[in-house]
């Protein structure tokens, strides 16, 4: 099946539940704060971009992938799962394991500031190469296959005796299933950070990253969230380690597409403090509207104003996902009110 036929976008890896608490400030240790707001949602790479693309509803089959426990949690995730509108025909692919605990993390929310988060890794720590069936993805007619969040998935982040991830030969079989492998990695201070990256890298296509996933993969000195050329600079050592179409960084300040051709930088405008209610899942925002320019080819210019749009729009939401509208609402992506300008380099 040639790639312009191909329609779906799969996306395997993290499956969470998040209990996001709303605190006025964060404490001081042992002192007590009070919780303001609770909530609770979808939460982790695979779960929060799934559930942006079905809101986005491009019109395509989104295939959600991973593992949740036969518990309550689990019951929650199903359910929310099923709000979101993923066809009930794709859901086979988010299997339950008996006696398994889900994966869930409790976010300590201080609005219009910061979160942190507390995460409880359960059945995700089980996820591997055989939680997937490749072929029934390719039979289907699947596009793109991503895979987040690398290095927060022990067994595909396991580096074997040929010095590759596991993670690496799932995403080599993807590839040789015809899909574009696109991946996201976590703001982890995990030990051997950079080598499961390293390990990984000639498998991926598209690779999402930070600012400070930027240099914990690479080594290399990124000032903040607005330097730009330690940014592109982390981001061309990728791409010379072996990505293999483009590393796209986003922070609160810039959003880059660098590939061998060059660099689409765009910058973007600060978000009142009063419109942001939780910045959990604005990453993966980003990345589920960049995913969709990419299913639709979109150039990069286009596909990082869509990426910025919808990541600010996400920032109105308590949770990762309950904020993203759908590209009929959203409209003409030019418009963007979160955008400020934008440069080519190089």
């Amino acid at each position: 099946m040639t790639a312009p036929t191909r329609r779906g976008i799969a996306c395997m890896g993290n499956w969470i539940l998040d209990i996001v608490h709303d605190i006025g400030h964060w404490p001081e240790k042992s002192d007590l704060v009070g919780i303001s707001r609770q909530t609770s949602g979808l939460g982790g790479g695979a779960a929060n971009v799934s559930a942006d693309l079905a809101a986005l509803d491009g019109g395509y089959p989104v295939y959600p992938i991973g593992l949740v426990g036969d518990d309550s949690f689990g019951d929650e995730v199903h359910e929310r799962v099923a709000r979101t509108g993923l066809q009930a025909r794709h859901l086979r692919h988010l299997r339950r394991v008996r006696a398994g605990v889900t994966a869930h993390t409790h976010v300590m929310n201080v609005p219009g500031d910061s979160r942190t988060f507390f995460y409880h890794a359960g059945v995700n720590n089980d996820l591997a190469q055989d939680s997937v069936d490749l072929a029934a993805l390719a039979d289907a007619g699947c596009k793109l296959f991503y895979l987040g969040y690398l290095n927060l998935l022990p067994a595909l982040d396991k580096i074997g005796a040929d010095g590759r991830s596991a993670a690496y030969h799932l995403l080599r079989g993807a590839q040789a299933a015809g899909m574009m492998t696109c991946v996201d990695l976590v703001s982890s201070a995990a030990p051997g950070y950079r080598a499961v990256v390293q390990a990984t890298l000639p498998a991926i296509d598209v690779l999402f990253l930070n600012e400070v996933e930027a240099a914990r993969a690479t080594g290399q000195p990124v000032a903040g969230p607005a330097d730009r050329h330690g940014l592109e600079a982390a981001a061309r050592a990728l791409l010379a380690q072996g990505v293999g179409h483009a590393v796209i960084v986003h922070t609160p300040a810039l959003a880059l597409w660098v590939a061998r051709e060059g660099t689409t930088v765009h910058e973007v405008a600060p978000v009142p403090p009063e419109a942001i209610l939780s910045p959990v899942g604005a990453g993966d925002a980003f990345a589920a509207a960049v995913l969709h320019a990419l299913h639709e080819e979109r150039p990069a210019p286009e596909a990082l104003a869509l990426g910025c749009k919808v990541a600010a729009l996400s920032l109105g939401g308590a949770t990762a996902t309950d904020a993203i509208p759908s590209l009929a609402e959203l409209g003409d992506t030019a418009r963007s009110p979160c955008l400020r300008g934008q440069a080519h380099i190089g």
